[in-house]
């Protein structure tokens, strides 16, 4: 089987306002509500995300992924969180949230960001370029599981000290 990537019906571009209702349907269905009761989302709660750092997969103009990026302070220090990325169940394992996470991070990349960090699943980050952070390091305002925050140098020696509190930028 191709990968849906291939497909020439599939585009990536930045975020608009007219894809919110189908990104918020891509989460409910990819994350149910629990979602609402993350740690991730009190930060969300305080810092909308960037459009300008956040992309979709559109096929044949539908939404069918998504990746958002909101751009936080750890401590003072400035940092992108990442999060929600979410891709509809009957399009998984094609490629399409690699790619959002490669886009994502060329985009915050190229906007002069330095790190990234989520809250996920190792198995998958992992192989993405993402590393566990210092237990401790990073502080999310509502109970996580510390062994999941995972962060992605985009300037070597990002991460060096990094260590406080998330929340927005002043």
């Amino acid at each position: 089987m191709l990968s849906i990537v291939q497909d020439l019906d599939l585009r990536f571009c930045a975020e608009t306002p007219d894809h919110a209702a189908a990104i918020e349907g891509i989460c409910a269905e990819a994350f149910g509500p629990g979602r609402f009761t993350r740690a991730a989302e009190r930060v969300r709660e305080r810092v909308p995300h960037d459009p300008a750092l956040s992309l979709v997969a559109l096929l044949g103009g539908e939404v069918v992924g998504s990746v958002r990026q909101t751009r936080v302070a750890i401590g003072g220090v400035p940092a992108v969180m990442l999060g929600p990325l979410a891709v509809r169940p009957r399009f998984k394992k094609r490629g399409i949230g690699r790619t959002l996470m490669a886009m994502a991070a060329e985009a915050a990349r190229l906007s002069g960001e330095r790190a990234i960090f989520l809250v996920g699943d190792r198995a998958y980050y992992m192989p993405l370029g993402y590393r566990p952070l210092p237990v401790g390091s990073v502080t999310m305002p509502g109970p996580v599981d510390e062994e999941r925050i995972l962060g992605l140098e985009l300037e070597p020696g990002a991460w060096v000290g990094v260590s406080g509190l998330v929340g927005p930028r002043l």
